[in-house]
């Protein structure tokens, strides 16, 4: 459209011609380096992507301020401004849905918030241990997602990774930097098949931390996962009261340790996670999704899609 404008510049006078130029040149410069435009900018902030612009990057360019270390963990991350822990979880207002009242939609939205926080939150899990609480919040008669946790967390490997559900760190590898984790993110809920409440979390992640074996190196892991679960009518599906079933999960990782099937994050450590992200990305460790700082974007990949034991007499 620019150039059609140039070609009727003469009828306006000498500058028009200029406008043109200049208008023609900056069409060039986007279609040559796109992403470029991101750079010039000063940097994305944190929760307000451009659509279009900067796909490919890993993570916004860092904040003025320096690297983080022990006594400031989030410096130079735009999740700085984020809460802290469950805080940063937005919880809707609860009104009745499907099969459940107002007040037991307020209890499923409550309990789905605690098994955020129990797979993602809790010290002792991300200090490696095992994810009791948030395990008892699913549904047990779900076999195939039964089989999944309890494989991966037993023997992890390709096909069976927690860290698809659960955030853990190897404490002989790294430790964390301070006792804060940073999240951003909201859940939401809507009448689901056979008239289930269907909640959907959206939520980042950003874990600081530091060698196992000591110093004062940080680097931070940021983790987006979208979790959807199912709270079930029991005289529809078969499951336990104050458990819900899981029906799918997205998770988008950076800096958790490319091709790990250790079962816990393994960050990067030695300086060069700490460095500047560069304009070109850096492989993802999980998907080659959008960057998880940029929470407007959808997470492309889907990781399962599961299926509910069906009560056979509804």
């Amino acid at each position: 459209m620019a150039r059609a404008r140039a070609r009727r510049a003469p009828r306006r006078g000498k500058g028009w011609y200029v406008a043109g130029f200049v208008a023609a040149l900056v069409l060039l410069v986007v279609a040559l380096d796109p992403g470029g435009l991101v750079d010039w900018s000063g940097g994305d902030t944190a929760g307000s992507p451009r659509p279009g612009v900067g796909a490919a990057l890993e993570a916004p360019p860092a904040e003025p301020g320096g690297r983080p270390d022990l006594d400031e963990p989030f410096r130079g991350s735009p999740a700085i401004r984020w809460a802290d822990g469950a805080a940063g979880i937005t919880v809707p207002p609860a009104e009745a849905t499907g099969w459940m009242t107002k007040a037991e939609v307020g209890r499923a939205l409550a309990r789905t918030r605690d098994f955020l926080a129990a797979s993602n939150l809790d010290p002792a899990v991300l200090r490696g241990r095992h994810p009791d609480r948030a395990i008892a919040l699913m549904n047990p008669h779900q076999k195939d997602v039964r089989t999944f946790v309890t494989t991966s967390l037993r023997t992890p490997g390709k096909d069976h990774d927690p860290l698809l559900l659960f955030s853990r760190f190897d404490p002989a590898q790294a430790r964390p930097a301070g006792d804060v984790v940073k999240t951003r993110g909201r859940m939401s809920y809507r009448e689901g098949r056979l008239g289930a409440l269907e909640v959907t979390a959206d939520v980042t992640y950003v874990y600081p931390v530091a060698p196992a074996g000591g110093g004062d190196e940080v680097v931070r892991v940021i983790v987006r996962r979208e979790t959807v679960v199912s709270w079930d009518d029991p005289s529809k599906v078969v499951t336990e009261k104050g458990t819900f079933s899981l029906l799918s999960y997205k998770t988008d990782m950076t800096n958790g340790g490319c091709d790990n099937t250790t079962g816990s994050f393994r960050p990067e450590f030695g300086g060069a996670a700490a460095r500047p992200p560069a304009r070109t990305a850096r492989r993802p460790t999980r998907t080659t999704g959008p960057p998880p700082h940029r929470r407007r974007r959808p997470l492309r990949h889907r990781d399962a899609v599961l299926a509910r034991p069906t009560n056979p007499d509804s």
